[in-house]
């Protein structure tokens, strides 16, 4: 960056790679590489270099020497690249500065000289680069936010200079403060559209339509009056004046915006409720009101500003929390979104008991039961205010159609997204969160990442994000996670695996990426599954014969069965067992694609009654799949790998051992602890169609048991070339039974399990490399 960019294309001029950078854009970029210029110590200032070459003073008389109040002044307005250059180096001055006093605070003698000396040197620095006065620093913003839209970025950049200007002296603070109520009162931005209605300008919801404006307003107020409860008290004044019109119901829906505006900047940044204000008033008298109004961009900036309310109180109140779910389930898209983040926001401060408790909610929650159940409550049932704790209820809004679209103004967020990083948050924190019970996190986790791999997510970017980050962070945090995760494989698979649990199929395409998902899923869970907790990356073969297991630390040497891959192997064999022998398409494939992660998985030798339940299992599996010859190769490596662990295999299996490890796994199977631990043999081809070739065979003799025998068994008969005698009626009788018969087996056959024989090919082609990339 120094030597080609800086040196080479700009001649060393900062400002001049910032235009390269377009920082209006990228604005993280520009300054990330203004702070590694300037403490690179790559930046030169130059004496005649300042903020204040942008305010020209003219006299009222040319060539006389009166005092400041004869003179004008004028502004040469800033770029946007050299606006952030003049923060970035202000504020990197006044940091060295601090620094070099802390310094020399903390130490003495000669070295504290030194620390001094710099530290002063810098406070100059800054000094001689801003604005002369006050007054002088208020007309260079004013001028920049008169110039119109595309000066705003550089009229940001310079609200946020104001930090750095001392306002102790009370005349100074005075003039500040005007000007902190002129940006307060500043309207909204709107336009007229071709009907002459209004249109607000920007995301209808911060101080100026821009969150960063909003912040950067805020940080100035703060700066200007930054007396204990000053700053509420100042904002909380404009908010009443503001609000007075909205009360008398002669605002439009601009003034609504507005007021909200600063209300939602109050509330974002005040510490408290200690104010001169009831705060009942404010709710009753303004947000309440305006959750209803009629026009929905006032509504969604009403729902964020009781949400911003919900976090002061003390105590969730029921009125905010009965809108919030009524603004939740009712309200469309924009405001169902909002609605939501200030529920999920609400109920990790307060926790979701004491939210459920506002509104005498003391039910046990649906989510708790075993069962796992895909929808515990009717999203379009319920009116949000009813006997729903709020758990359910924001799960159930995973359930509704049309959820996942993005909003107009941001690509980035839809209720399906804040769902999403929601629920990650509190699978994360579970155990601040002990009212959400444990048996359920399974249910939420299989949601995340049925959500992380869907269709309708692939523009939510930030969502996926978020989800990256959770789930590389999930598996390893503990092995409570580990057994959430193996819990909620096979739920993953049966919700996006089309035709199975009533999940619709679609065109043949649609079907083939669908099963892509949710093999790439699987993948990904099993990569999960594998991580070891707290590793210290240390690789190594243990006594248990384990592979490859890195250190644990304060855990166990290897991860309990039902956290392992031992526990997700017995899953996943009981899951194909429960499907009959004849199987649809859907269900072919799905065992199919389950049989191959079941291939790579491992067994450690020390869990030798997972290994011997496992060698039972096996042997059932394979009879399941007899027809599919390389899934079977795959399970007979994988028998083989199991007889070789199996310490004792003369030794058999107890009822009891059986009960407790599928206690552990919570699952419910029938297992037969006698039963053969054989892998069948793979039966011999069967001829689709019968033999069309015109041989003359010489028969001697039939014997019953060959007339009765199945089509596909062939006997090889001897033939003698010289010898040609005339066929006898019973061998053309036996003849013709056997087309009869095989022509009805053809017929079964394909109206069985071949009925969607191009589904079922394209399936076949794009599973075929599956098996090794299961086990890499």
């Amino acid at each position: 960056m120094t030597d080609q960019w800086l040196v080479k294309c700009c001649n060393g001029d900062p400002v001049q790679l910032l235009k390269y950078l377009d920082v209006e854009t990228y604005e993280s970029v520009g300054e990330s590489v203004m702070e590694s210029l300037l403490k690179a110590d790559l930046v030169k200032l130059h004496k005649v270099e300042s903020i204040q070459q942008y305010i020209l003073r003219t006299s009222a008389n040319e060539g006389s020497e009166g005092d400041s109040a004869d003179c004008s002044v004028s502004i040469r307005l800033m770029e946007p690249e050299v606006s952030l250059y003049w923060r970035m180096v202000c504020k990197h001055l006044q940091m060295e500065a601090q620094g070099k006093g802390s310094d020399a605070a903390a130490t003495m003698g000669t070295e504290a000289a030194i620390y001094a000396a710099e530290a002063s040197d810098n406070n100059d620095l800054l000094d001689r680069i801003l604005p002369e006065t006050v007054s002088d620093y208020i007309d260079l913003v004013k001028a920049h936010i008169d110039a119109g839209v595309n000066y705003h970025f550089a009229s940001r950049q310079l609200l946020l200079l104001g930090e750095m200007l001392d306002f102790s002296d009370a005349t100074i603070r005075k003039i500040a403060s005007s000007f902190v109520q002129d940006l307060l009162h500043m309207p909204l931005e709107h336009e007229a559209d071709d009907e002459g209605n209004k249109v607000a300008i920007g995301d209808g919801i911060n101080l100026g339509g821009d969150r960063d404006w909003a912040i950067a307003v805020a940080r100035l107020a703060r700066k200007v009056h930054s007396a204990a409860g000053e700053f509420e008290e100042v904002i909380l004044g404009v908010v009443q004046e503001l609000a007075r019109p909205c009360r008398e119901r002669t605002a439009d829906f601009i003034n609504w915006m507005h007021c909200l505006a600063v209300t939602g900047l109050l509330l974002e940044n005040a510490k408290s409720f200690h104010w001169a204000v009831e705060p009942n008033e404010l709710l009753q008298s303004l947000l309440l009101p305006g959750a209803k109004h009629v026009h929905l961009d006032v509504q969604r900036v009403s729902v964020r500003c009781l949400g911003l309310f919900g976090l002061l109180e003390n105590k969730p109140s029921e009125e905010l929390i009965k809108q919030l779910r009524i603004s939740y389930v009712k309200g469309p898209s924009p405001i169902s979104t909002v609605a939501c983040k200030a529920l999920f926001d609400i109920g990790m401060w307060h926790g979701p008991q004491e939210v459920d408790g506002a509104l005498g909610l003391n039910l046990s929650s649906q989510l708790e039961v075993d069962a796992m159940p895909p929808d515990p409550v009717n999203f379009s049932e319920t009116d949000g205010a009813s006997n729903i704790k709020l758990v359910d209820l924001l799960y159930a809004g995973f359930t509704t159609n049309n959820r996942a679209r993005a909003l107009e103004n941001d690509e980035n967020e839809s209720v399906q997204a804040v769902l999403g990083e929601g629920f990650a948050k509190i699978l994360l924190l579970s155990e601040k969160y002990p009212s959400i019970p444990a048996s359920s996190h399974p249910l939420l986790l299989s949601k995340l990442i049925s959500l992380y791999f869907s269709n309708e997510s692939k523009d939510l970017q930030r969502l996926k994000q978020c989800l990256s980050v959770f789930f590389e962070h999930y598996a390893s945090l503990s092995e409570n996670h580990k057994k959430c995760l193996s819990k909620a494989f096979i739920p993953v698979m049966r919700s996006m695996w089309p035709g199975i649990d009533d999940n619709p199929g679609g065109s043949s395409y649609t079907v083939s990426n669908m099963r892509k998902r949710a093999i790439q899923a699987s993948r990904f869970m099993l990569q999960m599954m594998q991580t070891p907790p707290y590793a210290k990356g240390t690789e190594a073969e243990d006594d248990n014969g384990c592979n490859g297991s890195p250190e644990i630390i304060d855990g166990p040497s290897q991860p309990s069965v039902e956290c392992g891959e031992e526990g997700l192997a017995i899953r996943i064999a009981t899951e194909v067992l429960r499907f009959p022998a004849k199987k649809t398409p859907a269900e072919r494939s799905y065992v199919a694609a389950l049989c191959r992660i079941l291939a790579s998985l491992h067994f450690c030798l020390s869990e030798q009654v997972p290994v011997k339940i496992m060698r039972r299992l096996l042997s059932r599996v394979c009879e399941s799949v007899l027809s599919e010859k390389d899934i079977l190769k795959e399970l007979k490596l994988m028998a083989e790998r199991l007889e070789g662990l199996d310490r004792n295999p003369d030794q058999d299996l107890s009822e009891d051992e059986v009960k407790y490890i599928f206690g552990k796994l919570e699952l419910e199977f029938n297992l037969d602890v006698d039963g053969s631990t054989a892998v069948p043999q793979t039966p011999a081809p069967c001829s689709a169609r019968p033999n069309r070739s015109r041989r003359r065979v010489r028969r001697e003799e039939v014997s019953s048991d060959e007339e009765n025998s199945p089509p596909c068994v062939k006997s090889v008969v001897p033939s003698n070339g010289g010898t040609i005698g005339p066929r006898s009626q019973r061998a053309s009788k036996t003849a013709a039974m056997t087309k009869i018969t095989r022509s009805k087996a053809v017929r079964i056959e394909e109206e069985g399990f071949h009925e969607d024989d191009d589904e079922d090919s394209e399936v076949t082609a794009e599973d075929s490399d599956e098996p090794d990339e299961l086990t890499e």
